[in-house]
């Protein structure tokens, strides 16, 4: 289970994100809609999150397949279409290193396997309440 707590205070639209072990993160809004961009977005949080975990789980799976990939790159552009009230995602893979068609074929299906993508992929339940959050 990840566990984060966010804190805005008074500058617009400045937020604090700390994880359960203590790293932290400031995201913001862009300039246009009355922040600083002093951090990524939200969008851009929800779209990293895709990128990290498909790269971490496909460096896992060639290093247990000791496949020579020396590098995973990742495009991840992330769209709401309100007119239809749905969430398009492009990711883009690029494989770096000695690899055959049949070795990138697999890593492409293993990055569909990865966990923030079958999150993204299933319906969410999201449960909200207000109440005291301990310090």
């Amino acid at each position: 289970m990840a566990k984060i707590s966010s804190s805005i205070k008074t500058e617009n639209y400045k937020i604090e994100i700390i994880s359960e072990t203590g790293n932290k993160l400031i995201a913001d809004e862009p300039i246009e809609l009355g922040g600083k961009d002093l951090g990524f977005s939200p969008k851009e949080l929800l779209a990293s999150a895709l990128a990290a975990c498909t790269s971490a789980t496909l460096k896992m799976y060639a290093d247990r397949k000791q496949w020579l990939l020396e590098e995973v790159k990742i495009n991840v552009e992330l769209e709401f279409d309100a007119a239809v009230n749905k969430t398009n995602v492009k990711r883009k893979l690029e494989f770096i290193g000695d690899l055959d068609q049949v070795q990138k074929d697999r890593l492409l299906a293993i990055a569909n396997l990865c966990p923030v993508h079958k999150m993204l992929s299933n319906e969410f339940n999201i449960q909200s309440e207000v109440g005291k959050i301990a310090d």
